[in-house]
């Protein structure tokens, strides 16, 4: 029985936009509720917020292209400032509204124009008596754009006194979305995080038609095992599938095992899925150099990436500081004698040093230091003398601006400036290299 009904949309269009949207129907449900029917007045605007991949804009496409609902379908983030969006809603209307292709450059510098222009544009016979619905993609860009136009939008209908829907699409709440000043309220819709079953539903449909889906699904079922925990964005575990399943059929392309030998397709995907969780969001290797890596039977780490080689390229002297705050904040300041004074004499250890000698320092964190003893530790691992002039402050600045320094306390501090180094050992070692 299809979960999607609505009197004013043909039962076969339902039915078809159910497929296209699995997991998603309730949202879907409400979604046609709110719109009713072509010729109704819709809600002014709606807000759908929801974690990345969530379905929010997939939805929304599959929704308003399926039902042929008439619609403008912008992405804040490509048009960044008030002006190219404005001018390219209008262009888009222009475009859906006249028979050619060709479209005339539209000028916009103003939200009065906007107004006056959105109306000639929605006159033509193409979008009269049925809703239009404008779906801004990345709205959280709207923030930084003058103040008035995210009121304008939420507000659109009552200014053009047209039949519009504005629809804003974004990853954060509205309680961060929303001015200082009142505004009008939009219709709040929640888009949840696809479950483990949802994402073993909509993985599946995208088995190859040379295996069975019950093949495929027992494949997506242990990718999900192995990398559910530390990744549920939709579309990097479809990237996953795709580039692995070449890999689990081989057992079964030599013959060695058959399509329900589960444990001994596991044995054989296994390690190659432990290996991909290494480069994991960082696309540091193509497609095609994986799966060259997988055939060779090499380890990733083989070729030169981010995880694979940490380095940065720094000044000259920033490398030395970046080492010496390393030492700071590793080396208890007790061995600053030992370590960096060439005639220091004979030091005896004592009881605590006997008793924390096991106890890794890397174990416990970075410690803060303050800045003399990071300039102290810096002129005794330079070979050349260092004079302490403002080009050596300014490089401690920038290297708090790259965060690979971080300030502690607050700067108004009598005692000095007080730092920590926020780096790792691997990364101090290619910098001493």
């Amino acid at each position: 029985m299809p979960s999607l009904e609505h009197p004013a949309y043909p039962a076969a269009d339902l039915l078809h936009l159910e497929s296209l949207v699995p997991c998603r129907e309730s949202q879907v449900s409400m979604l046609l509720s709110i719109f009713g029917e072509r010729q109704q007045f819709s809600f002014p605007s709606i807000f759908i917020y929801g974690h990345t991949s969530s379905g929010k804009t997939y939805v929304m496409q599959t929704l308003l292209t399926t039902l042929q609902l008439p619609h403008v379908f912008v992405n804040c983030v490509e048009y960044f400032t008030s002006r190219l969006l404005l001018e390219e809603i209008l262009m888009q209307l222009q475009s859906s509204s006249s028979d050619t292709e060709q479209t005339c450059p539209v000028h916009c510098d103003t939200l009065n124009d906007f107004v006056r222009l959105f109306k000639q544009a929605v006159a033509s016979p193409a979008l009269q008596d049925q809703t239009l619905y404008i779906v801004l993609d990345r709205a959280e860009q709207l923030r930084e754009m003058e103040a008035n136009i995210l009121p304008a939008f939420l507000r659109l209908q009552e200014l053009t006194d047209r039949n519009v829907t504005v629809v804003l699409l974004s990853e954060i709440v509205w309680e961060l979305f929303s001015p200082s000043v009142g505004c009008f309220e939009p219709f709040t819709m929640y888009f949840p995080d696809y479950s483990i079953g949802h994402l073993q539903k909509i993985l599946s449909q995208n088995h190859p038609p040379e295996y069975s889906a019950d093949f495929y699904s027992a494949y997506i079922n242990i990718l999900l095992g192995v990398f559910y925990m530390v990744c549920r964005d939709l579309k990097e575990l479809r990237h996953l599938a795709a580039l692995n399943f070449a890999k689990y059929c081989e057992p079964v392309v030599r013959g060695e095992a058959n399509e329900r030998d589960t444990r001994k397709l596991w044995k054989n995907i296994e390690p190659h899925l432990k290996k991909a969780m290494q480069t994991l969001y960082l696309r540091e290797i193509s497609s095609s150099q994986w799966e060259r890596l997988q055939n060779d039977g090499g380890e990733p780490g083989q070729l030169k990436g981010l995880s694979a080689h940490t380095h940065v390229e720094l000044p000259y002297y920033s490398k030395f500081l970046l080492i010496a705050a390393y030492l700071a904040s590793y080396n208890p300041v007790r061995t600053d004698k030992r370590f960096f004074l060439k005639h220091h004499g004979k030091i005896k250890k004592t009881n605590f040093m006997k008793k924390h000698e096991k106890t890794s320092n890397h174990l416990l964190g970075p410690k803060p230091f303050p800045l003399d003893r990071l300039l102290a530790i810096l002129y005794s691992i330079v070979d050349n003398r260092v004079a302490p002039t403002a080009n050596i402050f300014s490089q401690i600045t920038s290297l708090v601006t790259l965060q690979l320094l971080s300030m502690v306390g607050q700067n108004d501090q009598l005692d000095g400036p007080r730092y920590k180094c926020t780096v790792s050992l691997d990364f101090i070692r290619a910098i001493a290299r």
